[in-house]
């Protein structure tokens, strides 16, 4: 069993919105900074939204405003709020948990979001 499974994508139209889901198991959820990345095709990952264990979020700029990261550290999960979701948006999404004292750092599978009409 992996330690991070991802579930949430799909196909969504321009300006609708999509909710991500990360359920960590088998690691020290409160221990670990979580993230979303995305890759889109032809283009480099990049790190999309972060959240430390108080819930401090940092989001890349292009999704400023539209997406909100949140964590419940009683159910060991991340969530991903997307909403007017734009084309370019458009991406495999990969949840992350980076360990904020030991530095391990582990993948989900990640899970595709598609924005088209």
């Amino acid at each position: 069993q992996v330690p991070l499974v991802e579930s949430g994508g799909g196909l969504v139209q321009p300006g609708g919105s999509l909710r991500l889901s990360c359920a960590a198991s088998r690691i020290n959820f409160s221990s670990y900074t979580m993230a979303w990345y995305r890759q889109a095709p032809g283009k480099q990952r990049e790190l999309v939204a972060a959240v430390g264990r108080s819930g401090r979020a940092d989001y890349t700029d292009s999704v400023k405003g539209r997406f909100t990261i949140s964590r419940d550290n009683a159910k060991n999960m991340v969530f991903l709020q997307m909403d007017s979701l734009k084309p370019e948006d458009t991406a495999v999404y990969s949840c992350n948990g980076q360990n904020m004292y030991n530095r391990a750092v582990y993948w989900g599978q990640g899970t595709q979001v598609t924005v088209s009409s």
